[in-house]
C-alpha cells in the first residue's frame, strides 16, 4: 500500500524510508547486499572516511511511468562513476553487478516511497562509499561499506519551468585540474560552500571558472555548464569538472537534432554569444540561465527571462524518455514490472 505522502510538496529533500541498503568489503571480499532498517552507521572515530576523506556518492533515478512500469535511468554509468571515483581515492571499487543488485533491492524494498505518475516526484538513490578503517597515520583504508539511500524528492521545477541568475566567482576554486574535480567526492562539495553560501546570501547561483588561469567556464555550483551558440551545443572540457552523466544523454539528444556538439575550453566572455545557457545534472536535468553576472568587470550576461526553445526541447526530450513517454532508442532505461 502505498504510503500517506503529499507528493505535491516534496522537494529536493530527505524523506525516510523503511529500509537503507548495505554491503561491507572486509578481508579482500564484498558481501552481499541486505536491506536494513537501521539508518545508523557504527563507526570508529578513527575511519578513514571520517580522517582523511576517503568517500564517494553518486545519485539517480527511478521514475513511475505513463504505463505504470518503473524505469531507473542509465544506473551503469553510475556505477561505472563510482568506480572511477573509488579508484581516485584509492578505495575498493563497487562492482556493477553489486551496484544493480543494491539499487533494485532498495527500489523493491521501498515501493510505497516510488511516487506516481503525473505528480513529476521520483525516487531518488544516493548510493554512498565510505572507508571503515580505523587509521591515524596518513594513509587509505582497506575496509568498506557500501550503503544506497533511497527517498522520494519533488520535481526540481514543481511550478513552471524558470531561470535562475548566476554570480562569478574568482577567489575560490572548485576543483584543482589534477585533483579531484572529476570524481563525485564529498570534498568537492564541501569546498565549494563559501562559495556557493555566498552567492546564495546574494540572490545568485555560483559559476566558478577554472582554478589555473580564472578565465574558462569551469561548473555552475555543482553542476555542469551547457550553452547555446547557434545551432551549436556548448559545453566545457576540463579535467576537474565532473562527467555528468545528465550532460551526455542531452549531448545525444542535441546531435539527434542535428546540432553541433563541441567539448572544449570555453572563455568566459563567450557568453556575449550565446543565445541559451544553463546547468545540467541528475536532479534538475536542465536549469536555465537567465543571466550571469560578473562582478569584478561589472558586466551581465543575459539569456532572457523565459528558457529558451533548444534546452527546453532537450528537457522535455529527456523527460519523456524517462517517464516512458518516448521511444528510449538508447536502452537507457531499466524498466521492471513490480
Amino acid at each position: 500500500m502505498m504510503k500517506e505522502i503529499d507528493w505535491s510538496k516534496l522537494g529536493f529533500h530527505y524523506t525516510e524510508p523503511d529500509y537503507i541498503v548495505r554491503a561491507g568489503y572486509h578481508n579482500g571480499q564484498w558481501e552481499e547486499p541486505y536491506a536494513t532498517k537501521d539508518k545508523f552507521l557504527h563507526l570508529h572515530v578513527s575511519a578513514t572516511c571520517l580522517q582523511y576523506g576517503q568517500e564517494a556518492f553518486e545519485g539517480l533515478k527511478a521514475f513511475r511511468g505513463v504505463d505504470g512500469k518503473i524505469r531507473i535511468f542509465r544506473w551503469r554509468e553510475n556505477a561505472k562513476r563510482m568506480q572511477r571515483s573509488a579508484e581516485g581515492l584509492y578505495i575498493e571499487p563497487v562492482p556493477t553487478e553489486l551496484f544493480g543488485k543494491a539499487i533494485r533491492l532498495a527500489l523493491e524494498k521501498n515501493m510505497d516511497f516510488l511516487p506516481p505518475y503525473g505528480t513529476g516526484a521520483t525516487l531518488y538513490f544516493r548510493p554512498l562509499l565510505i572507508g571503515t578503517t580505523p587509521r591515524l597515520g596518513v594513509g587509505p583504508g582497506r575496509d568498506f561499506e557500501f550503503i544506497v539511500i533511497p527517498s522520494p524528492i519533488g520535481p526540481y521545477y514543481p511550478g513552471k519551468f524558470h531561470c535562475t541568475h548566476f554570480i562569478v566567482n574568482r577567489h575560490v576554486d572548485r576543483a584543482a585540474p589534477f585533483g579531484t574535480g572529476q570524481f563525485k567526492v564529498g570534498g568537492n562539495y564541501a569546498s565549494s560552500f563559501r562559495a556557493t553560501e555566498a552567492a546564495h546570501a546574494m540572490g545568485y547561483d555560483c559559476l566558478f571558472l577554472d582554478s589555473k588561469y580564472h578565465r574558462y567556464i569551469d561548473e555552475c555550483s555543482a553542476a555542469n555548464f551547457i550553452g547555446i551558440k547557434g545551432n551549436e551545443y556548448l559545453t566545457p572540457r576540463s579535467s576537474a569538472i565532473l562527467p555528468s552523466i545528465t550532460n551526455d544523454s542531452l549531448m545525444t539528444l542535441a546531435k539527434e537534432r542535428g546540432m553541433k556538439v563541441t567539448r572544449r575550453h570555453i572563455r568566459l566572455e563567450e557568453l556575449a554569444d550565446m543565445s541559451e545557457a544553463a546547468a545540467c545534472g541528475t536532479a534538475c536535468v536542465i536549469s536555465p540561465i537567465d543571466q550571469v553576472f560578473d562582478p569584478e568587470k561589472n558586466i551581465t550576461y543575459s539569456f532572457g527571462h523565459e528558457p529558451g526553445p533548444v534546452l527546453t526541447e532537450l528537457y522535455h526530450t529527456l523527460r519523456d524518455i524517462q517517464f516512458g513517454r518516448a521511444e528510449d532508442r538508447h536502452q537507457w532505461t531499466d524498466v521492471f514490472e513490480i
